[in-house]
C-alpha cells in the first residue's frame, strides 16, 4: 500500500471536487475553488455528510452543503427527502476519481466535525463557489491507502482456480439479486417533475426499437429485445456487457 504526497493529495482533492461539483444539487452553477488544508477558509453553516471508501484505495470523503439546500430538501414539495442520498451520486463520483471503490452509505455530521476530523487525517479541502455568494458547498478528500497495482492479484486467483483451487464462486449461487430492465433515461428538475400530469410523455435516451439495458444490483451486464410471455413482458438477451464497456 502506499499513500499520496501533500502536493499529489491536493490534485486528487481538486479532481474529486470537478467530479462532484456536476451532480450537486444547487440553484446555481458552481465552480472549483483551489483545495486547501486551512477551515477557516472553509467555514459555512449547514450539514455535511462524510464517507468511507475502499478498494483501489481506501479513506473518506465529504461533501458539506449550506442549510438553505438541507431546508429545500426537508420542505420539498414531494415530502422530505434524505440529504445522504440527495449527495450519494456526488461523494461516489469523487472518491470515484482513485479509481474502482466501495462507497458506505455515510453519515450525518456537523460541518466543522467532519471537515476537522479529515484535515486530521492529512486530508484536503476544495470550496465550490457560486458567482456573486460565495462558498456554497465544499468536497473533501482523505486517502489513507492505496493498493499498489490494482487488482493485482486477480491473475493469482484466476491461476490458482485453474490448478484446481476451490471455486469461491460456488458460495454465491443461491445470492438472490436483483434484476431490472431498464428502455432508457432522461434527467429532469424538480420543477419538471412537479408539473407531470396524466397523459404526459417524457422523452427517454433511447431511440425507438433500440435495445433495452439488462441491470443486476444497478450494474450493466446485458442488452436485449423487448418480447411478449404469455402477456408478460420479457427480454431476449442479444448481446453481453464485458466489464470494460459497463456504464
Amino acid at each position: 500500500m502506499t499513500i499520496a504526497t501533500n502536493g499529489a493529495l491536493l490534485a486528487r482533492a481538486e479532481a474529486a471536487a470537478q467530479a462532484a461539483v456536476v451532480l450537486l444539487p444547487a440553484s446555481s452553477p458552481l465552480s472549483v475553488g483551489a483545495p486547501t488544508q486551512d477551515l477557516d477558509e472553509l467555514a459555512i453553516a449547514g450539514q455535511a455528510v462524510r464517507a468511507r471508501f475502499a478498494g483501489a484505495a481506501q479513506g473518506e470523503v465529504a461533501i458539506v452543503v449550506t442549510q438553505d439546500l438541507v431546508e429545500a430538501l426537508a420542505n420539498s414539495p414531494m415530502g422530505s427527502l434524505d440529504l445522504s442520498q440527495a449527495v450519494r451520486p456526488a461523494l461516489e463520483a469523487a472518491a470515484a476519481v482513485l479509481g474502482p471503490v466501495v462507497v458506505d452509505p455515510g453519515e450525518i455530521l456537523e460541518p466543522a466535525t467532519a471537515l476537522a476530523e479529515l484535515v486530521a487525517t492529512g486530508g484536503a479541502l476544495v470550496p465550490l463557489i457560486a458567482d456573486g455568494v460565495g462558498v456554497q458547498a465544499v468536497v473533501g478528500l482523505a486517502v489513507s491507502a492505496e493498493i499498489a497495482g490494482g487488482d493485482g492479484g486477480a491473475e493469482e486467483r484466476r491461476s490458482e482456480r485453474g490448478r484446481g483451487g476451490p471455486p469461491a464462486f460456488d458460495l454465491l449461487h443461491d445470492v438472490e439479486m436483483e434484476v431490472t430492465a431498464e428502455l432508457g433515461r432522461t434527467r429532469m428538475s424538480v420543477r419538471e417533475l412537479l408539473s407531470l400530469a396524466p397523459g404526459a410523455v417524457i422523452e427517454l435516451d433511447r431511440a425507438a426499437g433500440g435495445p433495452a439495458d439488462l441491470l443486476v444490483n444497478g450494474r450493466l451486464i446485458a442488452r436485449g429485445e423487448v418480447v411478449v410471455i404469455d402477456e408478460n413482458f420479457g427480454i431476449r438477451i442479444t448481446e453481453i456487457v464485458g466489464p470494460s464497456d459497463r456504464a
